[in-house]
């Protein structure tokens, strides 16, 4: 079995653009989430600061093209995390991940104000034509695909582009996700009554429930043998992964965390590592009832008395759907490369008494990062990161 090294991250998200300004904005505690009124009422959401023609101009892309905002966010952080990358006779793949796909200009065609009728704005509605416009865009890639497994999506996307690794099947894969913000998920989330109407808070007593955001992020995997013909270092190895289903409800996880549970134990299994040796986890903590007491739950039968320190980003983003899994990936693997923890921001009762919560930054040797996060279904993914030796 080959090992899987990370060579590259992009990001783009309410923190900004490109992995500098993420981690300024996560060292220092500066949330990207903000009341703002968008699609005609006033909501708290992690918003990328930056119009789709500015997107456009950034990329070079014709303003006369229609484009859903999900590419063009997905485009920016694809090309961070590929950055000078060429072919090289070098197997390549792409895995991308969504759940909104183009519905941001689908909804345009059902708006009031949409005038004349443009069947141009349903081109990029279904996902795979997002994965396709990046791939083209990007690279030359043997083999692309789309997964769309909910909020797990991107970390299942990791998950694949490391086992194709792992067999031998490609040299080197592009993965994660992208998710613009659309009326029609801010009032799905609104309808199961989970959408917060303040700032949300994660593994707090009081919490309301989540804020969305948008974002994108992408991670470059390359095996040994594919490092040594790109020239490429390592930035972390991705030493672990595991996914497992509860199968409880539609929308929420058991109580117990059966899912989550499973999940985190294969993938410590799979990295062969002992729970001590795990020094910080980044929670999928959506700031929702059913998802943080779940998931604390799962932490607690997994790890005992030896819970690592443990926080939930989503209070510095806003929850992206299916980029989600490869964001906080990014944040590990910043995590990782400075030694620190990232605060649970935002968060003044804890759910949990053991102190392991982590609520303030601050410097911690950080050798190891396990990344949770679970979709709809209970489909739950666990990822685990190394330093790069």
């Amino acid at each position: 079995m080959k090992q899987v090294f990370v060579t590259g991250i992009g990001i783009v998200s309410s923190l900004g653009i490109g992995r500098v300004a993420t981690f300024k904005q996560l060292a220092a505690e500066e949330s990207g989430i903000a009341k703002t009124t968008l699609f005609g009422k006033e909501i708290f959401v992690g918003q990328v600061p930056l119009t789709n023609k500015e997107l456009q101009r950034q990329l070079a892309i014709p303003q006369e093209e229609v484009v859903s905002r999900t590419a063009l966010l997905g485009l920016l952080a694809a090309k961070e995390a590929w950055g000078s990358n060429r072919e090289g006779g070098l197997r390549t793949a792409f895995i991308n991940s969504s759940t909104v796909g183009g519905m941001d200009l689908s909804e345009q065609y059902f708006s009031s104000e949409n005038k004349e009728a443009n069947a141009n704005l349903f081109l990029m509605h279904d996902l795979g034509t997002i994965t396709n416009y990046i791939a083209r865009s990007v690279g030359d890639f043997g083999y692309v695909s789309t997964i769309s497994t909910a909020c797990s999506s991107a970390a299942n996307a990791i998950m694949h582009g490391g086992q194709l690794i792992e067999n031998g099947h490609f040299d080197r894969v592009l993965v994660g996700g992208a998710d613009a913000l659309s009326n029609f998920t801010i009032q799905g989330f609104q309808s199961l009554m989970v959408y917060s109407d303040k700032w949300c808070m994660p593994f707090d007593e009081n919490r309301t429930g989540l804020n969305l955001g948008e974002g994108a992020a992408y991670l470059v995997l390359e095996s040994e043998e594919s490092m040594t013909a790109s020239g490429n270092v390592p930035l972390a190895v991705l030493g672990g992964w595991a996914n497992a289903n509860d199968a409880y409800h539609s929308t929420g996880t058991s109580p117990e965390g059966f899912g989550a549970q499973k999940s985190m134990q294969a993938a410590l299994h799979k990295a062969g590592l002992a729970i001590s040796e795990i020094d910080y986890i980044n929670a999928h903590g959506t700031a929702t009832g059913n998802n943080d007491s779940s998931e604390l739950a799962a932490m607690q039968a997994v790890f005992g008395h030896n819970l690592p320190l443990y926080s939930s980003t989503k209070a510095f983003t806003g929850h992206t759907l299916a980029p989600a899994g490869a964001l906080e990936a990014v944040f590990s693997i910043l995590a990782l490369q400075n030694n620190l923890v990232f605060a649970n921001i935002n968060c003044a009762t804890p759910i949990d008494a053991s102190g392991s919560l982590v609520l303030q930054t601050a410097v911690h040797e950080t050798k190891t990062v396990l990344s949770n996060s679970f979709g709809f279904g209970g489909n739950c993914t666990s990822l685990i990161f190394k330093q790069a030796v």
